[in-house]
């Protein structure tokens, strides 16, 4: 491997000797290095060695330090005893540039990006200290749909499911769904994302003219909701996922969309809206409750009207109208108004009723159905 290259005027031996250069597993020979190589001169060996073009951009890894392409210093000052061996690593103009503009990895973080003050950890409480689900009353788990179901990728606008976590979690310790949990006694095993793309359920509703937010399984050992957008881009509005999410919970009663079924879920609504209403005064990072749920203050000013409003559209889709249940939903809006704690389920004979909190539920909206009737005759 050592030849004598020439003999220098002062008679010194000028000696060449191979060097050892892997690239892709690949292992080949670069001949005539001495000890006056610098570091262009070997790149440029290697390049002719592997017959690299010139757009592609090398580097040289030789004791864990990198040879760089413009350095004129020698290599090697001495004479190695052994073949000395460098990696190389080669990359395409092409592929260097498409790297470069693809985004950081989100669900990657370096330790400079870890929060390191207490202040930071709290923001990622949705709605601040103190406002969780209840202890028996409650969504026991949260399930996002995994990257297997439409894939991730860091240049890519579609949510992580690490983000669709935080936000079935967020919908769970909402307030208003966490005082409805409270008054009826309910219990959800899972508060899961529907899945966008692979849904039977969803894709079957379409055929049919619908559009499917959200279905109650068992009712209520599973509820699922669509979080993302039709494009994928984004999430839904967080009020609409909370009117799907109060619309699942009232199928743990009714399962058909009848007119009981309706008022249930339009006394739930009075419910949610009222709860943020009490909460004007508390506020969780400069902000109160409501806007955190995507409220304005008219909603909150004028609850009765805007759930009639809002139940046109809903109940039109299965031949019914929210003038059929108004008496019932006024009344709940005014027990609301009068009771400090706005817990108060129903009135009347109802009052008398022993049963639970989801009985008792159920009962004071038939008898706010019935009342109704017998006021109308």
């Amino acid at each position: 491997n050592y030849n004598v290259a020439f003999l220098m005027p002062n008679h010194t031996k000028m000696v060449s000797f191979d060097v050892n250069v892997v690239l892709r597993g690949k292992m080949m020979k670069v001949g005539d290095v001495t000890l006056s190589t610098t570091g262009m001169e070997l790149h440029r060996k290697t390049s002719d060695a592997f017959g690299l073009l010139n757009e592609t951009q090398l580097k040289l890894i030789y004791k864990g330090k990198q040879i760089e392409k413009s350095s004129t210093q020698p290599i090697f000052p001495t004479e190695p005893r052994k073949i000395p061996k460098l990696i190389a690593i080669a990359t395409s103009n092409a592929e260097a540039k498409e790297i470069a503009s693809m985004h950081s990895d989100p669900t990657i973080r370096g330790f400079d990006q870890l929060p390191t003050e207490e202040p930071s950890i709290k923001q990622s409480i949705p709605w601040g200290e103190g406002i969780v689900q209840n202890k028996r009353y409650k969504f026991c788990r949260f399930e996002a749909c995994t990257w297997q179901s439409f894939g991730h990728r860091p240049n890519e606008k579609t949510p992580h499911a690490f983000a669709a976590l935080q936000l079935l979690e967020k919908l769970a310790m909402d307030p208003g769904v966490v005082a409805i949990m409270k008054e009826r006694e309910l219990v959800v095993g899972t508060l899961g994302e529907m899945d966008p793309i692979d849904d039977r359920l969803m894709q079957q509703k379409q055929q049919d003219g619908g559009c499917l937010l959200g279905y109650n399984t068992n009712a209520g050992a599973r509820i699922d909701i669509k979080l993302r957008t039709d494009d994928l881009q984004d999430f839904r509005s967080y009020p609409d996922l909370v009117s799907t999410l109060i619309h699942e919970l009232s199928h743990n009663w009714v399962g058909e969309h009848n007119l009981l079924f309706w008022t249930n879920y339009a006394q739930m609504r009075v419910e949610y809206l009222y709860t943020h209403a009490g909460l004007r005064a508390t506020i969780i990072q400069g902000e109160t409750t409501a806007k955190l749920a995507g409220l304005d203050a008219s909603k909150l000013d004028n609850v009765f009207d805007f759930i009639m409003h809002e139940l046109v559209r809903e109940m039109a889709q299965h031949g019914l109208h929210p003038t059929m249940i108004q008496d019932p939903i006024r009344s709940r809006c005014k027990e609301l108004e009068s009771k400090d704690d706005g817990r108060r389920v129903g009135r009347g004979s109802s009052d008398s009723f022993t049963g639970t909190s989801r009985e008792r539920a159920l009962a004071a909206a038939e008898h706010r159905m019935k009342e109704a009737k017998d006021n109308k005759k």
